[in-house]
């Protein structure tokens, strides 16, 4: 049992752990949720630092496909990354044939797709991680847990197991909102280890434009990137120094 739950390891077969990937003497930039907004997108990724973009690239916005084609050649050129947002995974699955509930957000994103971005964007989505983790930071969609810190991510796309879930969609109430969409609580900052600091989106709780931090009990902090972009807000991102 780890700190924060009882969430053990997971049954999926654990995968290489793709923080191995990450540069070790270049600078970080951290970017939110794009939601679709290609032309903040291409602003964010005009930088010689290495992108960890926070998931949630498709929906909302105007231009999901371009998106998707930016982060695709932030992969080639080894300039970045994207993380598993639950938007990506709810558009993968549809990709691989999964029978979806109506979903106009999707639908718009689906229609924008020509083939070979479909079958590329089913490749790269499945291979996404759906959280990274350094020696003080740890980048996720939706919420931390502590279990992250002891076991790579699983395959995106196959069942959720409760670490998965965390990831994605964060720390949910079991409640519907009146808007429809569930009700998250962000308990999960409390059992961020002292001197951790995890950035993540999924969550826009900024109340200044800016991305909003909050320190728990434990003595970790939060960050959260999401200040709306393709939903009437805009992109926001953060540097930081190499991970050395």
């Amino acid at each position: 049992m780890h700190a924060d739950g009882a969430f053990g390891p997971a049954d999926d077969a654990a995968r290489p752990d793709p923080a191995r990937a990450l540069p070790r003497d270049r600078p970080l930039r951290v970017v939110g949720d794009v939601h679709g907004d290609a032309v903040a997108f291409r602003h964010a990724v005009a930088t010689e630092r290495f992108v960890i973009q926070l998931g949630d690239l498709v929906d909302h916005g105007p231009d999901s496909a371009e998106v998707l084609r930016i982060a695709f050649r932030l992969l080639d050129e080894k300039r970045g990354l994207f993380l598993l947002g639950n938007h990506d995974r709810k558009l993968g699955r549809a990709l691989s044939g999964r029978r979806m509930r109506a979903d106009p957000p999707l639908e718009h994103t689906l229609n924008q797709l020509d083939d070979e971005l479909r079958d590329r964007a089913l490749h790269e989505i499945a291979q996404a991680p759906a959280w990274l983790v350094n020696t003080r930071e740890a980048f996720v969609h939706g919420g931390f847990h502590t279990g992250m810190l002891h076991q790579p991510p699983p395959p995106g796309l196959d069942r959720v197991s409760p670490l998965l879930s965390r990831a994605l969609f964060g720390e949910t109430t079991g409640r519907t909102q009146p808007d429809g969409f569930p009700e998250r609580r962000i308990s999960w900052i409390d059992h961020i280890p002292d001197g951790y600091t995890v950035y993540c989106g999924h969550d826009c709780r900024s109340t200044d434009g800016r991305p909003w931090r909050k320190t728990g009990r434990s003595g970790g902090t939060a960050v959260f990137v999401d200040t709306g972009a393709g939903k009437g807000g805009h992109l926001a991102w953060i540097d930081l120094p190499p991970l050395g």
